[in-house]
């Protein structure tokens, strides 16, 4: 069998003759700190950074990876065109304060590698989303590069591994343009309607970039959104508003790659999502991707145990195990081999691997995880 074979039939609950060694990236500094080691060369740690990458296939390789899950085509679904990048502010400390193409202000200081603390932002009521974010959230066929798109596809399927189509956000990115602390305020002190508004505008944007490169007639193995509006203690917001605005859209999108024959749909949501889970199992995604664990604790077993064999999994491997000893990784396993056995499962690190992530473990996890039979 191939590495799609394997990972699709997994996720339909069909038979595989051993596990896939699936992971989801690296951090830059974790690639840049393995070739100050030697086990890798600056060339490869600089191209290894983007998911799919051919250099970052050839690293899978030496690994003993199978696939990066994370290997998505997308059409240009943000704002378009972007805010033009710009330095506002120069203070005293080194910091800087950051205009960024989605009309934030960032602040940003050296030698910090973690997100930016967000300062200030644009979209603030509604003659800021009807003047500067309404136009450059509107759909054109200029956001599908359908060459490029079917290059990318065949290059990629030609390897045998699970190959997605990303079909984007309905509140993530939202929130990425409002910030917390501007989403907030819509939704709870200032228009309920306009935040509404914001939400459908984009999301309709996006479901005609979704129809587009479906139209090209790929077969795509898998669709996939990232999302990420939850933190350590749930949602961002009340899971009742999210439901009430993102629902139908949920349903609209994946009911149209249903259409196009895709029926493996995961997303990426950091965070506890115990409490969004039912609006996105509900309305089309099955797939939990990542699981975190390190953090809280492992959320797929219980999710399991709720809602049945109908909720799948890619992820829920904590990789802090790869930064200490094999005992932990080998600890990590049999944790991971229970898990497995439920079906509909595939381990994967809960996340990009970060700095401190010791190479041989992670050949070695590579291995092990193999080993698995279902």
């Amino acid at each position: 069998m191939n590495t799609r074979e394997r990972c699709m039939n997994i996720l339909h609950y069909k038979g595989v003759d051993r596990m896939p060694a699936v992971h989801f990236g690296y951090w830059n500094e974790l690639l840049d700190e393995w070739a100050a080691l030697g086990h890798i060369s600056a060339e490869m740690a600089k191209g290894a950074r983007v998911d799919g990458s051919p250099m970052q296939r050839e690293l899978d390789k030496i690994i003993g990876w199978d696939c990066n899950w994370y290997n998505v085509i997308s059409a240009n679904k943000g704002l378009f065109p972007c805010f033009e990048r710009k330095v506002l502010e120069e203070l005293p400390d080194g910091s800087r304060r950051v205009l960024t193409g989605n009309g934030v202000i960032e602040k940003i200081k050296p030698g910090i590698v973690s997100i930016p603390s967000e300062d200030d932002y644009l979209l603030r009521d509604r003659e800021a989303f009807e003047t500067l974010f309404k136009p450059k959230m509107q759909f054109s066929e200029a956001r599908v590069a359908a060459d490029r798109i079917k290059q990318v596809f065949a290059e990629k399927h030609a390897e045998d591994i699970p190959v997605g189509l990303h079909i984007g956000s309905v509140m993530g990115e939202v929130r990425n343009i409002a910030t917390v602390l501007g989403m907030s305020y819509l939704i709870y002190d200032e228009d309920e309607d306009l935040f509404a508004d914001i939400v459908d505008t984009y999301a309709e944007m996006q479901y005609k970039c979704t129809e587009a490169v479906l139209e090209l007639g790929l077969p795509f193995d898998f669709a996939h959104y990232w999302e990420d509006i939850c933190f350590k203690n749930g949602p961002l917001l009340a899971p009742e508003i999210f439901d009430e605005l993102c629902a139908k859209h949920y349903k609209k999108r994946n009911e149209l790659c249903h259409k196009h024959g895709i029926d493996i749909i995961s997303l990426d949501c950091d965070g506890v999502t115990e409490a969004l889970i039912p609006t996105w199992l509900e309305n089309g995604v099955n797939v939990l991707f990542p699981i975190e664990i390190g953090t809280w604790g492992d959320q797929f077993e219980p999710a399991r145990k709720k809602y049945g064999e109908k909720i799948l999994g890619v992820g829920g491997m904590d990789k802090t195990a790869l930064r200490k000893d094999k005992a932990a990784v080998d600890a990590e396993l049999e944790r991971l081999k229970r898990l497995s056995a439920m079906g509909g499962f595939i381990p994967c690190p809960d996340h990009r691997l970060m700095p401190g992530t010791k190479f041989e473990l992670v050949q070695y996890y590579a291995e092990e995880i193999k080993k698995i039979k279902l």
